[in-house]
Protein backbone atom coordinates (compact mmCIF):
# COMPACT_ATOMS: atom_id res chain seq x y z
CA UNK A 1 0.00 0.00 0.00
CA UNK A 2 1.49 3.29 -0.94
CA UNK A 3 0.68 7.38 -0.58
CA UNK A 4 0.80 9.08 -3.53
CA UNK A 5 2.18 6.05 -5.18
CA UNK A 6 5.65 6.44 -3.47
CA UNK A 7 5.55 6.78 0.42
CA UNK A 8 4.18 3.43 2.31
CA UNK A 9 0.83 3.49 4.00
CA UNK A 10 -0.28 1.67 7.66
CA UNK A 11 -2.71 -1.12 6.31
CA UNK A 12 -6.68 -0.68 7.20
CA UNK A 13 -7.71 -1.27 10.94
CA UNK A 14 -9.16 -4.57 11.22
CA UNK A 15 -10.09 -4.94 14.66
CA UNK A 16 -8.53 -8.51 14.38
CA UNK A 17 -6.21 -8.69 16.98
CA UNK A 18 -7.14 -9.92 20.60
CA UNK A 19 -6.06 -10.25 24.18
CA UNK A 20 -2.48 -9.13 24.82
CA UNK A 21 -1.88 -7.54 21.68
CA UNK A 22 -4.86 -5.28 21.80
CA UNK A 23 -3.61 -4.21 25.28
CA UNK A 24 0.04 -4.04 23.86
CA UNK A 25 -1.40 -1.75 20.27
CA UNK A 26 -3.33 0.74 22.76
CA UNK A 27 -0.14 1.24 25.21
CA UNK A 28 1.96 2.01 22.33
CA UNK A 29 -0.82 4.54 20.63
CA UNK A 30 -1.77 5.83 24.34
CA UNK A 31 2.31 6.88 24.54
CA UNK A 32 2.63 7.80 20.97
CA UNK A 33 -0.54 10.36 21.71
CA UNK A 34 0.86 11.50 24.86
CA UNK A 35 4.21 12.35 23.47
CA UNK A 36 3.10 13.67 20.19
CA UNK A 37 0.06 16.14 20.33
CA UNK A 38 0.27 16.98 16.76
CA UNK A 39 -1.21 13.39 16.30
CA UNK A 40 -4.24 13.36 18.60
CA UNK A 41 -5.05 16.63 16.83
CA UNK A 42 -5.00 14.65 13.50
CA UNK A 43 -6.61 12.10 15.33
CA UNK A 44 -9.29 14.49 15.71
CA UNK A 45 -9.80 15.58 12.02
CA UNK A 46 -13.40 16.66 11.35
CA UNK A 47 -16.01 14.66 9.47
CA UNK A 48 -15.87 16.69 5.95
CA UNK A 49 -17.65 14.44 3.81
CA UNK A 50 -21.71 14.21 5.07
CA UNK A 51 -24.27 15.15 3.12
CA UNK A 52 -22.14 16.36 -0.07
CA UNK A 53 -23.15 15.71 -3.26
CA UNK A 54 -22.21 12.26 -4.52
CA UNK A 55 -21.96 10.33 -8.28
CA UNK A 56 -21.23 6.46 -9.07
CA UNK A 57 -20.43 4.39 -11.90
CA UNK A 58 -23.69 2.97 -11.49
CA UNK A 59 -26.73 1.93 -9.23
CA UNK A 60 -28.53 -1.00 -8.51
CA UNK A 61 -32.08 0.86 -8.16
CA UNK A 62 -33.45 4.36 -7.83
CA UNK A 63 -33.58 3.96 -3.91
CA UNK A 64 -29.58 2.57 -3.50
CA UNK A 65 -27.82 5.83 -4.77
CA UNK A 66 -24.57 7.04 -3.90
CA UNK A 67 -25.87 10.18 -1.72
CA UNK A 68 -27.02 7.39 0.82
CA UNK A 69 -23.21 6.26 1.92
CA UNK A 70 -22.57 10.16 2.89
CA UNK A 71 -26.00 10.58 4.45
CA UNK A 72 -25.18 9.67 8.15
CA UNK A 73 -27.85 6.82 8.16
CA UNK A 74 -26.60 3.15 8.66
CA UNK A 75 -29.77 1.79 7.47
CA UNK A 76 -29.33 3.47 3.81
CA UNK A 77 -26.67 2.33 1.42
CA UNK A 78 -25.32 2.67 -2.01
CA UNK A 79 -24.89 -0.27 -4.38
CA UNK A 80 -23.51 -0.67 -7.64
CA UNK A 81 -24.60 -2.59 -10.89
CA UNK A 82 -24.42 -6.72 -9.91
CA UNK A 83 -21.72 -8.27 -11.50
CA UNK A 84 -19.39 -5.93 -13.00
CA UNK A 85 -15.70 -4.89 -12.29
CA UNK A 86 -14.79 -1.83 -12.33
CA UNK A 87 -17.20 0.04 -9.88
CA UNK A 88 -16.90 3.48 -8.49
CA UNK A 89 -18.53 5.87 -6.21
CA UNK A 90 -16.77 9.93 -5.86
CA UNK A 91 -17.97 12.32 -3.47
CA UNK A 92 -17.60 16.36 -4.06
CA UNK A 93 -16.16 18.09 -0.53
CA UNK A 94 -17.04 21.26 -1.47
CA UNK A 95 -13.58 22.72 -1.32
CA UNK A 96 -10.07 21.73 -1.51
CA UNK A 97 -9.35 19.83 1.49
CA UNK A 98 -6.23 18.21 3.15
CA UNK A 99 -7.60 14.53 3.73
CA UNK A 100 -6.49 12.67 6.57
CA UNK A 101 -8.70 9.91 7.07
CA UNK A 102 -11.26 7.36 5.23
CA UNK A 103 -13.35 4.68 6.72
CA UNK A 104 -15.60 2.41 4.79
CA UNK A 105 -18.71 0.57 6.07
CA UNK A 106 -19.12 -1.91 3.84
CA UNK A 107 -22.69 -3.76 3.17
CA UNK A 108 -22.22 -7.82 2.80
CA UNK A 109 -21.55 -6.87 -1.16
CA UNK A 110 -17.58 -5.31 -0.31
CA UNK A 111 -14.50 -4.92 -2.60
CA UNK A 112 -12.05 -7.37 -2.60
CA UNK A 113 -10.17 -5.09 -4.43
CA UNK A 114 -9.83 -1.18 -4.09
CA UNK A 115 -8.29 2.03 -4.66
CA UNK A 116 -8.81 5.29 -2.70
CA UNK A 117 -7.93 8.26 -4.93
CA UNK A 118 -7.99 12.15 -4.59
CA UNK A 119 -8.12 14.54 -7.31
CA UNK A 120 -8.38 18.77 -7.80
CA UNK A 121 -10.59 18.55 -10.68
CA UNK A 122 -12.23 15.12 -11.08
CA UNK A 123 -10.14 13.97 -13.83
CA UNK A 124 -6.70 13.30 -12.88
CA UNK A 125 -6.57 10.92 -10.13
CA UNK A 126 -3.71 10.63 -7.24
CA UNK A 127 -4.19 7.28 -5.28
CA UNK A 128 -4.17 7.29 -1.43
CA UNK A 129 -4.35 4.05 -0.43
CA UNK A 130 -4.48 0.48 -2.24
CA UNK A 131 -6.51 -2.63 -0.83
CA UNK A 132 -5.89 -6.20 -2.13
CA UNK A 133 -6.92 -8.53 0.41
CA UNK A 134 -10.21 -6.69 1.34
CA UNK A 135 -12.84 -9.10 3.62
CA UNK A 136 -15.27 -6.59 4.41
CA UNK A 137 -16.92 -4.57 7.25
CA UNK A 138 -15.36 -1.94 7.93
CA UNK A 139 -12.30 -0.72 6.46
CA UNK A 140 -10.22 2.30 8.54
CA UNK A 141 -7.44 3.95 7.26
CA UNK A 142 -6.43 6.39 9.51
CA UNK A 143 -2.76 8.00 8.34
CA UNK A 144 -4.02 9.02 4.82
CA UNK A 145 -2.14 12.45 3.72
CA UNK A 146 -3.73 13.93 0.40
CA UNK A 147 -4.71 17.43 -0.79
CA UNK A 148 -8.04 17.74 -3.43
CA UNK A 149 -11.71 18.43 -3.78
CA UNK A 150 -12.72 15.16 -4.95
CA UNK A 151 -12.41 11.59 -3.29
CA UNK A 152 -13.64 8.41 -4.86
CA UNK A 153 -13.54 4.63 -3.95
CA UNK A 154 -12.28 2.74 -7.18
CA UNK A 155 -13.22 -1.07 -6.99
CA UNK A 156 -11.86 -3.51 -9.50
CA UNK A 157 -12.28 -6.55 -8.03
CA UNK A 158 -15.57 -7.61 -6.22
CA UNK A 159 -16.08 -9.90 -3.04
CA UNK A 160 -19.13 -11.39 -4.23
CA UNK A 161 -20.92 -12.39 -7.26
CA UNK A 162 -22.76 -8.91 -6.52
CA UNK A 163 -21.54 -5.74 -6.96
CA UNK A 164 -20.41 -2.84 -4.61
CA UNK A 165 -22.24 -1.65 -1.73
CA UNK A 166 -21.52 0.88 1.07
CA UNK A 167 -23.47 1.77 4.20
CA UNK A 168 -20.92 5.00 4.74
CA UNK A 169 -17.96 6.07 3.17
CA UNK A 170 -16.33 8.89 5.47
CA UNK A 171 -14.15 11.46 4.70
CA UNK A 172 -12.06 13.16 7.39
CA UNK A 173 -9.54 16.09 7.07
CA UNK A 174 -10.03 19.89 6.50
CA UNK A 175 -11.35 21.98 4.18
CA UNK A 176 -9.54 25.49 2.99
CA UNK A 177 -9.57 27.13 0.44
CA UNK A 178 -13.00 28.66 0.93
CA UNK A 179 -13.61 32.23 1.41
CA UNK A 180 -14.33 33.99 4.56
CA UNK A 181 -17.72 33.31 5.42
CA UNK A 182 -19.34 36.91 5.66
CA UNK A 183 -22.80 38.10 4.46
CA UNK A 184 -24.07 35.54 6.67
CA UNK A 185 -28.24 36.10 7.25
CA UNK A 186 -31.07 34.04 7.94
CA UNK A 187 -34.37 33.62 5.90
CA UNK A 188 -37.67 31.98 6.99
CA UNK A 189 -39.60 30.30 4.37
CA UNK A 190 -42.82 28.50 4.26
CA UNK A 191 -45.99 28.13 1.91
CA UNK A 192 -49.47 26.39 1.99
CA UNK A 193 -50.40 29.22 5.03
CA UNK A 194 -53.33 30.13 5.51
CA UNK A 195 -56.23 27.56 6.20
CA UNK A 196 -60.01 29.63 7.04
CA UNK A 197 -59.41 29.70 10.24
CA UNK A 198 -58.45 31.80 13.27
CA UNK A 199 -56.26 31.22 16.50
CA UNK A 200 -59.27 30.59 18.14
CA UNK A 201 -59.78 27.26 16.88
CA UNK A 202 -57.55 24.84 18.34
CA UNK A 203 -56.45 23.14 15.09
CA UNK A 204 -56.09 26.16 13.39
CA UNK A 205 -52.29 26.06 12.20
CA UNK A 206 -51.09 29.34 10.73
CA UNK A 207 -51.06 31.47 13.73
CA UNK A 208 -48.62 28.89 14.75
CA UNK A 209 -46.45 28.79 12.29
CA UNK A 210 -46.64 32.68 11.95
CA UNK A 211 -45.44 33.02 15.84
CA UNK A 212 -42.68 30.48 15.08
CA UNK A 213 -41.22 32.60 11.79
CA UNK A 214 -41.37 35.77 14.05
CA UNK A 215 -39.93 34.38 17.24
CA UNK A 216 -37.00 33.17 14.19
CA UNK A 217 -36.50 36.78 13.58
CA UNK A 218 -35.03 36.53 9.97
CA UNK A 219 -33.72 39.07 7.43
CA UNK A 220 -37.00 38.41 5.28
CA UNK A 221 -39.49 36.05 4.60
CA UNK A 222 -40.47 33.95 1.59
CA UNK A 223 -43.65 32.42 0.58
CA UNK A 224 -44.22 29.45 -1.85
CA UNK A 225 -47.50 30.36 -2.91
CA UNK A 226 -50.80 29.46 -1.65
CA UNK A 227 -51.17 31.68 0.97
CA UNK A 228 -54.56 32.26 1.64
CA UNK A 229 -57.26 29.25 1.21
CA UNK A 230 -59.49 28.41 -0.67
CA UNK A 231 -60.14 31.08 -3.34
CA UNK A 232 -57.43 33.68 -2.47
CA UNK A 233 -60.13 36.63 -1.75
CA UNK A 234 -58.71 39.76 -0.76
CA UNK A 235 -61.57 39.72 2.04
CA UNK A 236 -60.00 35.94 3.10
CA UNK A 237 -56.38 37.60 3.17
CA UNK A 238 -57.75 40.27 5.87
CA UNK A 239 -59.67 38.17 7.81
CA UNK A 240 -56.89 35.27 7.94
CA UNK A 241 -53.45 35.66 6.25
CA UNK A 242 -53.26 39.54 7.72
CA UNK A 243 -53.81 38.26 11.50
CA UNK A 244 -50.73 36.03 11.56
CA UNK A 245 -48.36 36.11 8.66
CA UNK A 246 -49.61 39.59 7.85
CA UNK A 247 -47.75 40.95 10.95
CA UNK A 248 -44.69 40.84 8.78
CA UNK A 249 -46.22 41.50 5.22
CA UNK A 250 -43.39 44.66 4.89
CA UNK A 251 -40.36 41.80 5.22
CA UNK A 252 -42.03 39.15 2.81
CA UNK A 253 -41.50 38.59 -0.59
CA UNK A 254 -44.07 36.26 -1.62
CA UNK A 255 -45.21 34.62 -5.35
CA UNK A 256 -48.79 33.26 -5.73
CA UNK A 257 -49.99 29.56 -5.92
CA UNK A 258 -52.89 27.74 -7.72
CA UNK A 259 -55.65 29.20 -4.73
CA UNK A 260 -54.84 32.54 -5.75
CA UNK A 261 -55.69 31.84 -9.56
CA UNK A 262 -59.20 30.32 -7.82
CA UNK A 263 -60.36 34.23 -7.18
CA UNK A 264 -63.49 35.26 -8.69
CA UNK A 265 -62.67 38.84 -8.69
CA UNK A 266 -59.89 37.92 -11.23
CA UNK A 267 -56.84 35.37 -11.59
CA UNK A 268 -54.68 36.93 -8.38
CA UNK A 269 -56.81 39.58 -8.11
CA UNK A 270 -57.11 39.52 -4.19
CA UNK A 271 -53.45 38.71 -4.23
CA UNK A 272 -52.45 41.77 -5.80
CA UNK A 273 -54.80 43.64 -3.76
CA UNK A 274 -53.25 42.14 -0.87
CA UNK A 275 -49.41 42.67 -0.82
CA UNK A 276 -49.63 45.61 -3.75
CA UNK A 277 -45.90 46.43 -4.54
CA UNK A 278 -44.65 43.82 -2.13
CA UNK A 279 -45.24 41.28 -4.70
CA UNK A 280 -44.90 43.23 -7.82
CA UNK A 281 -41.51 45.28 -7.22
CA UNK A 282 -41.06 45.25 -10.78
CA UNK A 283 -44.27 45.21 -12.36
CA UNK A 284 -44.80 41.63 -12.69
CA UNK A 285 -46.07 38.64 -10.63
CA UNK A 286 -42.45 37.37 -10.89
CA UNK A 287 -38.85 39.53 -9.75
CA UNK A 288 -35.89 39.13 -8.62
CA UNK A 289 -33.69 40.87 -5.61
CA UNK A 290 -30.42 40.78 -4.18
CA UNK A 291 -29.13 40.15 -0.83
CA UNK A 292 -25.32 39.76 0.49
CA UNK A 293 -23.84 37.32 -2.28
CA UNK A 294 -27.36 35.64 -3.31
CA UNK A 295 -29.80 36.15 -6.07
CA UNK A 296 -32.84 35.12 -5.06
CA UNK A 297 -35.26 35.00 -8.21
CA UNK A 298 -39.48 35.22 -7.28
CA UNK A 299 -41.04 32.81 -9.82
CA UNK A 300 -45.49 32.53 -10.68
CA UNK A 301 -45.67 28.52 -11.84
CA UNK A 302 -49.03 29.85 -12.49
CA UNK A 303 -47.91 31.00 -15.94
CA UNK A 304 -44.63 28.94 -17.05
CA UNK A 305 -46.23 28.35 -20.05
CA UNK A 306 -45.95 32.24 -20.99
CA UNK A 307 -43.03 33.27 -23.10
CA UNK A 308 -42.53 36.80 -21.08
CA UNK A 309 -41.97 35.35 -17.79
CA UNK A 310 -39.34 32.55 -19.93
CA UNK A 311 -37.54 35.61 -21.86
CA UNK A 312 -37.69 37.93 -18.20
CA UNK A 313 -35.62 35.23 -16.18
CA UNK A 314 -33.19 34.03 -19.27
CA UNK A 315 -32.88 38.21 -19.40
CA UNK A 316 -32.23 38.45 -15.43
CA UNK A 317 -29.72 35.57 -15.04
CA UNK A 318 -27.99 37.07 -17.95
CA UNK A 319 -27.50 40.52 -15.65
CA UNK A 320 -26.81 38.69 -12.23
CA UNK A 321 -23.25 39.40 -10.73
CA UNK A 322 -24.12 37.58 -7.44
CA UNK A 323 -21.86 34.24 -6.94
CA UNK A 324 -24.78 32.22 -5.63
CA UNK A 325 -28.44 31.81 -6.91
CA UNK A 326 -31.57 30.66 -4.91
CA UNK A 327 -35.07 30.47 -7.11
CA UNK A 328 -38.56 29.57 -5.68
CA UNK A 329 -42.44 29.34 -6.85
CA UNK A 330 -45.10 26.98 -6.15
CA UNK A 331 -45.41 24.21 -8.04
CA UNK A 332 -42.28 21.40 -7.64
CA UNK A 333 -40.73 19.62 -10.59
CA UNK A 334 -40.25 16.88 -8.31
CA UNK A 335 -42.20 15.85 -4.71
CA UNK A 336 -43.08 12.65 -3.28
CA UNK A 337 -46.27 14.07 -1.75
CA UNK A 338 -50.27 13.92 -3.27
CA UNK A 339 -49.66 16.06 -5.73
CA UNK A 340 -46.44 14.41 -7.26
CA UNK A 341 -43.31 15.85 -9.77
CA UNK A 342 -45.45 18.51 -11.87
CA UNK A 343 -43.78 18.85 -15.32
CA UNK A 344 -44.52 22.65 -15.52
CA UNK A 345 -41.52 22.88 -14.03
CA UNK A 346 -38.49 21.44 -16.12
CA UNK A 347 -38.02 24.12 -18.53
CA UNK A 348 -37.32 26.67 -15.80
CA UNK A 349 -35.05 24.17 -14.23
CA UNK A 350 -32.87 23.84 -17.43
CA UNK A 351 -32.41 27.45 -17.48
CA UNK A 352 -31.35 27.36 -13.57
CA UNK A 353 -29.18 24.43 -14.28
CA UNK A 354 -27.35 26.15 -16.69
CA UNK A 355 -26.96 28.92 -15.14
CA UNK A 356 -25.97 27.06 -12.03
CA UNK A 357 -28.06 28.16 -10.03
CA UNK A 358 -27.80 26.34 -6.48
CA UNK A 359 -31.27 26.07 -4.34
CA UNK A 360 -34.91 26.14 -5.30
CA UNK A 361 -37.91 26.11 -2.75
CA UNK A 362 -41.69 25.23 -3.44
CA UNK A 363 -45.02 24.23 -1.82
CA UNK A 364 -48.43 22.63 -3.56
CA UNK A 365 -47.84 19.66 -1.77
CA UNK A 366 -48.14 19.89 2.16
CA UNK A 367 -45.48 18.58 3.84
CA UNK A 368 -41.62 19.13 4.30
CA UNK A 369 -38.99 17.14 1.81
CA UNK A 370 -35.02 17.89 0.90
CA UNK A 371 -33.63 16.45 -2.28
CA UNK A 372 -30.06 15.54 -3.25
CA UNK A 373 -28.32 18.03 -5.64
CA UNK A 374 -30.20 16.72 -9.11
CA UNK A 375 -30.40 17.71 -12.56
CA UNK A 376 -33.41 18.75 -14.09
CA UNK A 377 -33.63 15.00 -15.79
CA UNK A 378 -33.39 13.80 -11.64
CA UNK A 379 -29.68 12.48 -11.93
CA UNK A 380 -28.08 12.84 -8.82
CA UNK A 381 -24.62 14.98 -9.29
CA UNK A 382 -22.40 17.26 -7.56
CA UNK A 383 -23.23 20.27 -10.11
CA UNK A 384 -27.05 20.05 -9.50
CA UNK A 385 -29.86 21.94 -7.84
CA UNK A 386 -30.86 21.52 -4.58
CA UNK A 387 -34.84 21.24 -3.85
CA UNK A 388 -37.33 21.30 -0.79
CA UNK A 389 -40.58 21.11 -0.61
CA UNK A 390 -41.99 23.46 2.25
CA UNK A 391 -45.38 23.34 2.10
CA UNK A 392 -46.11 22.76 6.14
CA UNK A 393 -47.18 26.80 6.73
CA UNK A 394 -50.90 26.04 7.64
CA UNK A 395 -52.65 24.11 5.32
CA UNK A 396 -54.07 20.60 6.43
CA UNK A 397 -51.06 17.88 5.70
CA UNK A 398 -51.44 15.70 2.65
CA UNK A 399 -49.32 12.02 3.04
CA UNK A 400 -46.37 11.13 1.68
CA UNK A 401 -47.59 8.73 -1.60
CA UNK A 402 -44.56 8.00 -3.72
CA UNK A 403 -41.10 8.63 -2.79
CA UNK A 404 -39.25 9.84 -5.57
CA UNK A 405 -35.41 9.33 -6.49
CA UNK A 406 -32.73 11.24 -4.56
CA UNK A 407 -35.46 12.31 -1.89
CA UNK A 408 -33.33 12.50 1.68
CA UNK A 409 -35.96 12.98 4.43
CA UNK A 410 -39.78 13.94 4.24
CA UNK A 411 -41.91 15.00 6.86
CA UNK A 412 -45.60 15.07 7.07
CA UNK A 413 -47.90 16.09 9.40
CA UNK A 414 -45.74 18.35 11.71
CA UNK A 415 -46.63 22.38 10.89
CA UNK A 416 -43.42 24.65 10.68
CA UNK A 417 -41.01 27.02 8.95
CA UNK A 418 -37.60 26.45 7.68
CA UNK A 419 -35.26 28.42 8.82
CA UNK A 420 -32.44 29.09 5.75
CA UNK A 421 -28.74 30.06 6.74
CA UNK A 422 -27.07 31.85 4.01
CA UNK A 423 -23.39 32.94 3.70
CA UNK A 424 -20.93 34.46 0.72
CA UNK A 425 -20.38 31.33 -0.42
CA UNK A 426 -23.08 28.50 0.90
CA UNK A 427 -25.77 27.29 2.50
CA UNK A 428 -27.60 25.28 4.69
CA UNK A 429 -31.32 25.16 6.81
CA UNK A 430 -33.41 23.02 9.24
CA UNK A 431 -37.30 22.47 9.47
CA UNK A 432 -38.56 24.16 12.56
CA UNK A 433 -41.35 22.92 14.01
CA UNK A 434 -44.01 25.14 15.76
CA UNK A 435 -42.84 23.74 19.22
CA UNK A 436 -39.60 25.30 17.96
CA UNK A 437 -37.33 22.03 17.86
CA UNK A 438 -35.60 21.07 14.66
CA UNK A 439 -36.97 17.98 12.94
CA UNK A 440 -34.38 18.06 9.85
CA UNK A 441 -31.29 19.73 9.38
CA UNK A 442 -29.72 19.70 6.04
CA UNK A 443 -25.97 19.54 5.44
CA UNK A 444 -23.92 22.45 4.26
CA UNK A 445 -23.78 22.93 0.61
CA UNK A 446 -21.44 25.23 -1.19
CA UNK A 447 -22.25 27.64 -3.84
CA UNK A 448 -21.60 26.29 -7.31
Amino acid sequence: MHLNGSAPLLPPTRRRTVGVVIAAVLLLVGSLLLASPDRAGAAADPLISRGKPATASSSEGSGLGPQNAFDGDPATRWASAEGKDPQWIRVDLGATADVTRVELRWEAAYAKAYRIEISADGTTWTRLANETAGDGGTDDWPALSGKGRYLRVYGTVRGTTYGYSLHEAEVYGTLDGTPPQTGAFTVVAAGDIAAQCTASDSDCAHPRTAALAQKLNPKFYLTMGDNQYDDARIADYRAYYDKTWGAFKDKTHPVPGNHETYDPAGTLAGYKAYFGAVAYPQGKSYYSFDEGNWHFIALDSNSFDKSAQIDWLKADLAKNSKACIAAYWHHPLYSSGGHGNDPVSRPVWKILYQAKADLVLNGHDHHYERFAPQSPDGKATADGITEIVGGMGGAEPYPIENVQPNSQKRISGEYGVLKLDFTDSGYSWSYVGTDGKAKDASPKYTCH
